[in-house]
């Protein structure tokens, strides 16, 4: 199968589903929930702007935003070796400043942020190994401080934060299992406690905080796609299992917005005589209704597509680059 790389933006109209109350009643079993457009601002008021290039060049890096900034943390450089670096960009200047590198080379980082904090946790070392390793950095202070190790190495660790707790799900081995761990981090006692166990081990999945509920979407065992969803609820400290993704892909993105999940393109990957596919498929999960919405095709991604990124701005889900199937470069639209 040829693929070739994608350099678009797709710019996906989102539609806000209107909440149900005393004035509207329950829907029949089998409607679908009525939509309201939102008025959005028109594609034209969206430009690409080619900005400073980072210092060096690397892969399996990780940019996250703290304290107004956006920060780059690690990577491989061109040998596929990982490397210590940290910087951060400057938008009014338009360059890089190097940073404090890290205590620890490494790439395929979780990072997230605590306020003013940024955290690294696991990801592959110098020798090609799933570390355990965790490391603090503080913006105020410009210094990094170790912090208290995970119960494994791991890489592919998916996270979230909320208040002082940091919440680590699923990851990767060295013996190349994937995970059922969570594990919480507390900032102010410098302990990670585990949680109960995902009822599905993963590595490389998307979660998404809402409340007091953290969603586990998707991820990979192995070497194959898992199309399950899981969601632990922080107060009870118990899990419940979603309907699953209606569409088992690798290397698809998942987009969180106000009131719905995106589950966006990816590659259907091939089994017995089922050939690889990449794939166009969008499916929603409507957080308030409690299910997967059923999409028509005009709403589906224009170029079929895997291993892109994606995001969400003003109301529209963006979408960027990735692999398709054909030879050639295709423009911005």
């Amino acid at each position: 199968m040829e693929r070739r790389e994608l350099g678009v933006a797709v710019f996906l109209r989102v539609r806000k589903t209107r909440r149900r109350n005393q004035h509207n009643p329950p829907l029949p079993v089998g409607r679908n929930p009525p939509v309201a457009t939102m008025e959005l601002p028109s594609t034209k008021d969206f430009q690409w702007k080619s900005l400073a290039p980072l210092p060096s060049r690397r892969v399996y890096s990780t940019l996250v935003e703290a304290a107004g900034q956006v920060f780059a943390v690690g990577g491989c450089d061109d040998n596929g070796v990982p490397v210590d670096s940290f910087e951060v960009y400057s938008p009014e200047a338009d360059q890089w400043a190097a940073l404090p590198p890290m205590p620890t080379a490494r790439a395929g980082v979780a990072v997230t942020t605590l306020g003013k904090r940024i955290m690294v946790i696991g990801g592959v070392g110098t020798n090609q190994l799933p570390l355990k390793v965790v490391e603090m950095y503080n913006t105020d202070e410009g210094r990094w401080r170790k912090r208290s190790s995970l119960r494994e190495a791991a890489m592919g660790i998916s996270v979230t934060a909320k208040d002082y707790r940091v919440y680590a799900a699923g990851g990767m081995g060295s013996d190349l299992r994937p995970h059922n761990f969570l594990q919480h981090y507390d900032v102010l006692k410098d302990i990670w406690v585990s949680l109960a166990a995902m009822p599905t081990p993963r590595y490389a999945a998307t979660s998404v905080l809402r409340g007091s509920k953290i969603y586990v979407l998707g991820g990979r065992q192995s070497k194959y796609a898992v199309n399950a969803f899981e969601v632990f609820d922080t107060d009870t400290r118990s899990w419940a299992k979603f309907p699953n993704i209606p569409n088992k892909r690798a290397f698809s993105s998942f987009v969180p917005t106000e009131d719905k999940l995106f589950s966006l393109g990816g590659l259907r990957q091939g089994r017995l005589y089922r050939q690889p596919k990449f794939m166009r498929t969008v499916d929603v999960f409507d957080l308030e209704q409690g299910g997967w919405m059923k999409m028509e095709r005009s709403c589906f991604l224009k170029k079929r597509r895997a291993d892109f990124v994606a995001g969400y701005l003003q109301g529209r889900v963006v979408v960027a680059g990735g692999l398709g199937e054909a030879l050639g470069l295709v423009g911005t639209h």
